[in-house]
C-alpha cells in the first residue's frame, strides 16, 4: 500500500475504534530529552524513582522497541457526564476525584482499542514490527502526540487542542513502518496564565514547568507516607488527583462529552460524601474500585487522603466520629493524618 494512503487508512480505522484523532510522528526528540534530563536533575520528579531509572529511554523510542521508526499517536476523549466539578470542589463535605478516574480504568479501554488498531496496521502492511502502549512504558507521550499533530503542550504541561481542549487520554503504537509524519500544530496559550494562577500548591513553577513534588495529583496518588503539612490545607477536598488547571483553561470550553460509556462515573464517585468514603473497609475499597484507576493507590493512601480532606471540612459530630474511628488504624500514615485532622476545627 502507498505510505500516504496507508497513513490515511490508519487514521480512519482509529476513528472507527473510538479515537477522536490519530497522527503519526517521527522518533527524534533531542530537545524534549534535554528538558527531561534537566527536570530530573532538579529533583522535580520527587519519589517517582522510575522516572530516573528509565532516564533517556523515554525520549528514544527505538531503544524501547528496537526497529521503531514511527510512532502512531491516538487520542480519546474522557470528559464525563458528571456532577458539576466546581460544585463538588465548593462543598467541603464531598470528596473530589479527578474526572479521568471516575469510570473504568482507561489503561484497559485504550490498550484494547490500540491493540485492535495495531493488528489492522500490521495486517495491511504485512509487518509484525509493532507495540502498543498507553501510559504503560517509559514514553514521552505528550511530546510524541505534539509532533503527531494532536495538539500543543500548554503552560500546565498538558496537551491541548483548540477544538477539543485537554480532557483526553493518549496511547501509542510503535511501528517499523516508514509512514509519512504529520505536522505539529501551532501553540495557542498566548499570554494566558489561568492554569498557573489557579494551581492551589503553585506546582506550575513557570510556564511549561511542573514541579511534581508540589502537584496534588502527585501528592495524593504517587507519594507514599505523609503528605507535607504545607500542602494539606490547600488540598481541600481533593482525594484523588486534581483538575484545577484544566477546569480553568479557556480551551476546555470546547471539550466534548466522551462517547465511551465506561468513562462516565461509577458508584457516585463524582460527588460522594467524605465520611461515607472514609468508612470503607479495605474489602469494600477493593470491591468498589474494581476496574478503576483509583485502586492503584491502595486503601492506606485512600484513607490518608480522605483524612486530610476531613481535616479541611467543617467540624461536626459526624466528621469527628468518623476520624476517631480510625485513630488506631494499623498504618502510621493514616493515624498521623487522622491526628492532624482532629486537631483542626472548621477546616483550619
Amino acid at each position: 500500500m502507498d505510505p500516504a494512503a496507508h497513513a490515511d487508512q490508519i487514521k480512519s480505522w482509529g476513528r472507527e475504534l473510538g479515537f477522536q484523532k490519530v497522527g503519526i510522528a517521527a522518533i527524534d526528540l533531542p530537545q524534549d530529552e534535554q528538558r527531561l534530563l534537566d527536570w530530573l536533575a532538579e529533583g522535580r520528579h520527587g519519589e517517582m524513582a522510575y522516572m530516573q531509572r528509565h532516564g533517556v529511554k523515554r525520549a528514544r523510542p527505538a531503544e524501547l522497541v528496537p526497529g521503531t521508526v514511527r510512532v502512531i499517536s491516538a487520542r480519546m476523549d474522557y470528559w464525563p457526564r458528571s456532577v458539576d466539578p466546581d460544585a463538588v470542589l465548593a462543598d467541603p463535605t464531598l470528596g473530589y476525584v479527578s474526572r479521568y478516574a471516575l469510570g473504568r480504568d482507561y489503561h484497559k479501554v485504550i490498550r484494547n482499542r490500540l491493540a485492535q488498531l495495531a493488528e489492522r496496521v500490521a495486517a495491511a502492511a504485512g509487518s509484525a514490527g509493532y507495540r502498543a502502549f498507553t501510559d504503560s512504558a517509559p514514553i514521552l507521550e505528550k511530546a510524541l502526540a505534539r509532533d503527531a499533530g494532536l495538539g500543543w503542550i500548554g503552560k500546565h504541561t498538558n496537551l491541548l487542542d483548540r477544538h477539543d481542549g485537554s480532557w483526553f487520554f493518549l496511547g501509542e503504537i510503535f511501528t517499523d513502518l516508514p509512514l509519512p509524519v504529520d505536522a505539529p500544530v501551532t501553540a495557542h496559550c498566548g499570554s494566558c496564565t489561568a492554569c498557573i494562577d489557579v494551581c492551589p500548591t503553585r506546582a506550575i513553577v513557570a510556564p511549561y514547568q511542573l514541579d511534581a513534588r508540589r502537584c496534588i495529583s502527585y501528592l495524593t496518588i504517587e507519594l507514599d507516607g505523609p503528605i507535607p503539612e504545607e500542602f494539606r490545607a490547600v488540598i481541600g477536598n481533593r482525594i484523588y488527583g486534581c483538575d484545577d488547571c484544566q477546569l480553568v483553561c479557556p480551551w476546555n470550553r470546547y471539550a466534548k462529552l466522551t462517547a465511551e460509556p465506561g468513562f462516565h462515573p461509577r458508584d457516585g464517585l463524582d460527588a460522594a460524601r467524605l465520611v461515607e468514603l472514609f468508612a470503607w473497609t479495605e474489602a469494600e475499597f477493593l470491591e468498589r474500585t474494581a476496574g478503576s484507576a483509583i485502586r492503584r493507590i491502595g486503601h492506606i493512601r485512600w484513607l490518608r487522603n480522605i483524612a486530610i480532606a476531613l481535616g479541611n471540612a467543617p467540624r461536626s459530630a459526624e466528621r469527628d466520629a468518623a476520624l476517631a474511628a480510625r485513630l488506631e488504624h494499623p498504618s502510621e500514615a493514616v493515624r498521623e493524618a487522622v491526628g492532624w485532622a482532629l486537631k483542626r476545627g472548621d477546616g483550619g
